[in-house]
């Protein structure tokens, strides 16, 4: 009698992928994040980054170093950028605003998936500006020690009418929806500095899917 092979080789399923190309349009001036102050800004970058401040981002800082001012990342070429990573922030502040909407289906642990299954490329964003880079201040009200003061902000801006192009991987097709809302959040409260006031709010459309 002979015995029957029980050892059967397993198939490894290949994980579905999608990409999402769109490009976002904004319809209010985007403010620059990057603190001019250089300590400001590493340890700004490592707040906002997870595996700490890169070498990369710190050298693309404008050379005009001014504390209390926030500009634009620059590339090589000392064009004005965004990181893929601020994508990625505003993802996670978006869905957890969404989850506070008792009709909207929403991730739950939603900062694990978005950090492990959605990615956003370039790295480097550009920005293509619908015209000159300008400065937008604005007071700031500060407690201390001997109470109360103002004190002026300052960031470096893109006009309404700025587009950046990204695509968006989603190791996850069913992640497709979600992502969907987000961009649509954006046109209510967007990306960049001094966003709580409209400022960076952006609408989108589709460029590709594949």
């Amino acid at each position: 009698m002979t015995e029957k092979n029980t050892n059967k080789k397993t198939k490894t399923k290949k994980v579905e992928r999608t990409w999402l190309k769109v490009e976002l349009e904004f319809t209010e001036p985007l403010l620059g994040t990057s603190p001019g102050d250089p300590k400001l800004a590493e340890e700004y970058v490592t707040s906002k980054h997870p595996d700490g401040a890169q070498k990369d981002e710190q050298e693309s800082l404008p050379e005009e170093i001014k504390k209390y001012s926030s500009y634009f990342a620059r590339n090589e070429n000392d064009e004005p950028i965004l990181w893929d990573y601020q994508i990625k922030g505003f993802f996670k502040d978006a869905c957890s605003m969404m989850r506070r909407v008792a009709q909207v289906d929403e991730l739950k642990a939603h900062k694990k998936i978005i950090d492990g299954l959605i990615f956003v490329a370039p790295r480097e964003i550009p920005l293509m500006s619908s015209g000159e880079l300008t400065f937008k201040e604005r007071p700031l009200r500060i407690t201390t020690p001997k109470g109360d003061r103002t004190a002026l902000a300052r960031s470096e801006a893109a006009p309404a009418g700025t587009k950046i192009q990204i695509e968006i991987l989603l190791l996850k097709p069913s992640l497709e929806k979600y992502v969907i809302n987000w961009l649509d959040y954006g046109i209510l409260r967007g990306l960049g500095q001094w966003r709580n006031s409209g400022m960076g709010r952006f609408k989108w459309h589709w460029l590709q899917i594949k």
